[in-house]
């Protein structure tokens, strides 16, 4: 893309880095989740309605009711999409 001036460009640079000030973010935690978060793994897939759309079913542990079993799904989801788009987070140790 190519971009008339540098406005733009500034304001996503400001808000990557301001959003991590605390205080700023109504929910603290929401970067924690997010890639290169608290642990420091890609973010897992999110999902929404309806349970189904062109053929991909949301998992069926998301919508158990089971918070510690959709911890777990989330957290080796995390872990699998890390592995397999960004393998040298893993061996730099950064995803500990």
């Amino acid at each position: 893309a190519v971009l008339a001036g540098g406005e733009a460009a500034a304001m996503v640079l400001l808000e990557a880095c301001v959003r991590l000030i605390p205080g700023v973010l109504g929910n603290e935690t929401s970067t924690l989740e997010e890639s290169f978060g608290g642990d420091g793994l890609l973010e897992h897939p999110q999902y929404t309605k309806p349970r189904e759309w062109e053929g991909h079913a949301i998992p069926d542990v998301l919508t158990s009711g089971d918070h510690a079993k959709v911890e777990a799904w989330r957290k080796a989801e995390r872990e699998r999409i890390t592995a397999q788009r960004r393998p040298e987070l893993k061996r730099t140790g950064k995803s500990e």
